[in-house]
């Protein structure tokens, strides 16, 4: 059978963990930073298939709260820092692209927020998509959930090196955002615009400057809206050329973004040391079969 890969954050000190969940077995829309674009996409997940990876990380949480928290009782221990959080957070950045699933993807989203069910927060769980086509964002819109947009470049051309698959330009898929925004509620009206940021590609100031004027052209088109800029230092994942750039690279970068007005922030790398680091996400059954 196929695999798919879900990946716990916990995040100690705030009391709580992320997880990243799929919605496909790897991805057809080939993103050159990116291990799942690599797998090409093998098949959708169902609604079921979805939330089961809600269900079970919960299960985790909860074994290895109670293996650690019984351990640190034997051994007359009180600190119960290294306890694994339970999940309060979803974001749909794992494997696959949600608008290539979204007759599952919004079902299972709306079965997370359910107070019956999961009662998750709609505010906590969030939906990432490289808009394939400006319509992704009102497709995935009608799930009540925050939107975010994997941006990685404003230049047309330079984005397109970057998401090969890309057939519309930055202007058509920010006008499909718009309307999804302008018609959600107000405290759905909170996006973020995520950027891998690859050394010698696209962390110029250049485009950072680009990136922060669109950002903040987005603010100003619809009334009531915040948007977030999530700087993602590239994960290796043994491209020929891509590099990391330097953490002073990334934060001159994120000066300039913040400098046109918008929130921006550089997201802390969790997981590269086990290949589940944003981008680094991919099987490797399948091609354990083939040998």
């Amino acid at each position: 059978g196929l695999e798919v890969e879900s990946v716990i954050i916990p995040w100690l000190d705030k009391g709580f963990s992320t997880l990243c969940v799929s919605s496909q077995v790897g991805c057809k829309q080939g993103c050159t930073f990116c291990a799942t674009g690599r797998m090409g996409k093998l098949r959708s997940l169902t609604t079921d298939e979805i939330i089961v990876q809600v269900y079970y990380a919960n299960k985790v949480c909860r074994v290895v709260s109670n293996i650690l928290n019984t351990q640190n009782d034997v051994n007359c221990i009180s600190d119960h820092a290294n306890v694994l959080p339970k999940v309060d957070n979803i974001v749909f950045m794992g494997m696959g692209e949600p608008a290539d699933n979204a007759d599952a993807v919004v079902p299972a989203v709306t079965t997370l927020v359910d107070r019956r069910m999961f009662g998750l927060a709609q505010s906590k769980v969030t939906i990432s998509t490289v808009a394939p086509d400006p319509s992704a964002f009102a497709t995935l819109g009608q799930a009540p959930a925050a939107l975010a947009w994997s941006v990685h470049a404003v230049d047309n051309s330079l984005r397109r090196r970057l998401v090969p698959t890309t057939k519309h330009s930055m202007e058509e898929l920010k006008q499909g955002l718009v309307q999804a925004l302008s018609s959600r509620s107000n405290k759905l009206r909170r996006t973020m615009l995520e950027v891998a940021l690859i050394e010698g590609v696209n962390d110029s100031d250049k485009d950072a400057k680009l990136l922060g004027a669109f950002s903040q052209s987005i603010m100003d088109e619809v009334a009531g809206s915040k948007v977030v800029v999530n700087l993602i230092p590239y994960n290796a994942i043994d491209h020929p050329t891509y590099r990391t750039p330097s953490m002073e690279k990334v934060m001159g970068f994120q000066k300039m973004v913040t400098d046109c007005g918008v929130l921006c922030y550089v997201r802390t790398t969790r997981g590269d040391e086990d290949s589940a680091a944003c981008g680094q996400l991919a099987t490797k059954k399948k091609r354990a079969v083939k040998k």
